[in-house]
């Protein structure tokens, strides 16, 4: 693997460190899990598609850069490395939008790929149900065929920005005779439709991260469904292999908060010493950042070459819901018992962030489909063990 840049991705990088030099707001955000700080980060990504560098690894045509994966990973290296604004519409961007590409017809393309890489657009995720979590073939959420609309009865829930988003997609059953992952069609639904309620709840950190949507007789038209009728599982699982390979969770999304993590262990080095372990777990976020990051310019590599990133994509969501969580534990442990601070208590000084990051890491090994079943897969379809 040879990890040299050309010219023009040089030249990319620098234009990139540039503009974020100039524009990374110098006052956090608001959480975009309130609505003040959603709408925020929408001016923000806003501001980012003025610039050309909202989805660079998009057609031009359909509001990107044309550029290719490796500048795409260049763009994260600086944008984490500048400390910028979390990304508040990675449903749409890094989901939905490659869905759209590959199953999309060149009417949805051209409708809704602008407008989700401008924000115009955000988008929620409708995946799971009460009794359909990472058993996504158990879903039992309607969409009964009248005419040129569907019919949408059911309930979604732990749906992702859900409580401000403007369009959710996700699977329904088209045909109520069929069972598990037969009889699912893969639909686009505007949350201000008639009968769509939603109901927001709390995550860990007491914002409203996720919701329920329920659905009462909403009428979605045919053209918002992505693929064939019935074929909704194959574009879905798609989608999941978006979520969890290499796009939803780009490499320097790991090496920023380690650089962030080593500066923490240096500052509290003389009591975080007491215990030779924390050390030891710093070090290994570091390689293990370093080495996804390896993993991820290979991956990239392998694609450019023409090859496809199938059940692997499930040991990449392992890799870095794991990390997360050794980064945040480590960091917990670092801090002691003022790890349970809240970010305006007076004793926790500078220290902030990481509660809230913590919390947030203990959901990785859940969502994108549990590690659990991940392991199911990789066991299954990578080393060919019996069910």
């Amino acid at each position: 693997m040879q990890l040299t840049y050309s010219a023009t991705q040089q030249a990319f990088r620098e234009e990139v460190r540039a503009w974020l030099a100039e524009n990374v707001p110098a006052t956090a955000l608001a959480s975009y899990d309130t609505r003040e700080g959603f709408e925020q980060h929408r001016a923000w990504e806003r501001k980012l598609f003025d610039a050309r560098l909202s989805m660079v690894m998009w057609p031009e045509h359909l509001g990107g850069r044309g550029c290719g994966l490796i500048e795409w990973l260049i763009f994260e290296e600086e944008y984490y490395g500048a400390g910028a604004p979390m990304r508040v519409n990675q449903n749409g961007q890094l989901l939905l939008g490659p869905t759209l590409m590959e199953f999309g017809t060149e009417q949805q393309r051209r409708d809704f790929l602008p407008r989700t890489a401008s924000s115009e657009i955000m988008w929620a995720q409708a995946w799971s149900e009460p009794n359909a979590g990472s058993d996504m073939a158990a879903i039992s959420s309607k969409a009964i065929r009248d005419g040129d609309h569907y019919v949408l009865n059911g309930q979604k829930t732990w749906s992702t920005r859900a409580s401000f988003a403007d369009m959710a997609f996700g699977l329904f059953r088209s045909d109520p005779a069929s069972s598990r992952h037969h009889g699912l069609s893969y639909l686009m639904v505007p949350l201000d439709t008639p009968g769509v309620s939603i109901r927001p709840f709390k995550a860990l950190n007491g914002k409203d991260a996720f919701a329920e949507i329920f659905f009462d007789d909403v009428r979605v038209p045919v053209a918002n469904r992505i693929g064939d009728e019935g074929q909704g599982w194959h574009v879905a699982m798609a989608t999941a292999g978006f979520e969890r390979g290499l796009l939803l969770r780009s490499p320097a999304r790991f090496q920023a908060p380690v650089r962030e993590l080593v500066k923490l262990y240096r500052k509290h080095q003389d009591s975080a010493d007491r215990d030779p372990a924390i050390r030891e777990a710093v070090l290994k976020c570091w390689m293990d950042a370093e080495a996804y990051a390896l993993g991820a310019y290979n991956t990239v590599g392998r694609l450019n070459a023409g090859e496809k990133i199938g059940a692997e994509a499930s040991t990449n969501k392992i890799v870095w819901s794991e990390l997360d969580l050794l980064i945040q534990e480590t960091a917990m442990r670092i801090l002691g018992p003022r790890a349970e601070l809240r970010n305006e208590a007076p004793l926790l000084g500078d220290d902030q962030g990481w509660l809230e990051a913590f919390l947030f890491a203990q959901a990785g090994p859940i969502y994108a489909g549990t590690n659990e079943i991940q392991r199911n897969i990789i066991a299954e379809r990578m080393l060919g063990l019996p069910k």
